[in-house]
């Protein structure tokens, strides 16, 4: 099948989601503002910090903000965007994920293409606002290569994210109950990853970046927009490289899916 008919395909399920959720609008416009305003309040938190130490670890509010921009407008693409692989278990309970397999078309794309989450539009509203404030306000000599740096750093943390969302779901292959811990790696490491991973621990950079590799998502990119050293020793290519490694991240997850996909055994219902 080629690209393009996978993307008409793609946008007509997109269609029947919005559409879905749009039929109560005054609902979705007060959701929407709530998860505005909670990521608003989210960011106050990260102000009233730095209002009350100016910096840490040398790191001042504009660069963190930066990290911060960076990570949740890629993750509220992705949560968007693959929410469709929230709902495998129900499926794999229920039985239904034998019709998606019985369709002519890839499983991982049915999947992907469930819903649309058109909630999270506030999340990536507010993140793209305080990209914005940030970019603003670092001091930086943009040049055309960070620029795609860091639009490169945003479509890698959506491939990681992405990458942890289909890990969880397939996991459903073998238990139905979602694992926390998937959730814990998923969710918690948004919040670790709005700060610059020098603030923590030696044994935490480490697995957060060659065990958990969020510091493909923001931390790698952000150090070569800001020409600051890395105290892991991390080589000049792998900042500019971070977000073709987040690429890989999702490749190899897809290829895990297969491999989960290969021992579904039905309900028997």
């Amino acid at each position: 099948m080629r690209m393009i008919d996978y993307l008409n395909l793609y946008f007509r399920y997109i269609g029947i989601s919005v559409r879905a959720q749009m039929q109560y609008k005054a609902s979705f416009i007060m959701a929407t503002f709530g998860n505005l305003l909670m990521s608003a309040v989210e960011f106050f938190a990260i102000w009233a910090l730095f209002d009350r130490f100016g910096t840490i670890r040398g790191w001042t509010l504009p660069e963190v903000a930066m990290f911060y921009g960076i990570v949740n407008t890629a993750f509220s693409i992705s949560e968007a965007g693959v929410r469709g692989f929230d709902m495998l278990p129900n499926l794999v309970k229920s039985g239904e994920f034998d019709r998606i397999l019985l369709r002519p078309r890839s499983a991982a794309f049915q999947v992907a293409s469930l819903e649309l989450q058109l909630l999270r539009i506030g999340k990536f509203v507010q993140g793209i606002v305080v990209l914005a404030w940030a970019l603003s306000a670092v001091d930086v000599a943009w040049t055309l290569p960070k620029a795609l740096l860091l639009v490169g750093a945003i479509g890698g943390g959506v491939c990681i994210f992405s990458g942890f969302f289909i890990l969880e779901a397939t996991l459903s292959f073998w238990t139905t109950e979602t694992l926390e811990i998937v959730n814990a790696i998923t969710y918690g490491g948004v919040e670790t990853a709005q700060y610059p991973l020098v603030i923590y621990r030696d044994w935490f950079r480490r697995f957060f970046t060659y065990v958990i590799p969020l510091a493909l998502v923001n931390y790698f990119p952000a150090l070569a927009i800001l020409n600051r050293p890395d105290p892991l020793g991390t080589p000049e290519i792998i900042k500019w490289a971070s977000p073709l490694l987040g690429l890989i991240f999702l490749m190899v997850t897809l290829q895990i899916w297969k491999i989960g996909v290969r021992h579904y055994t039905s309900t028997g219902s």
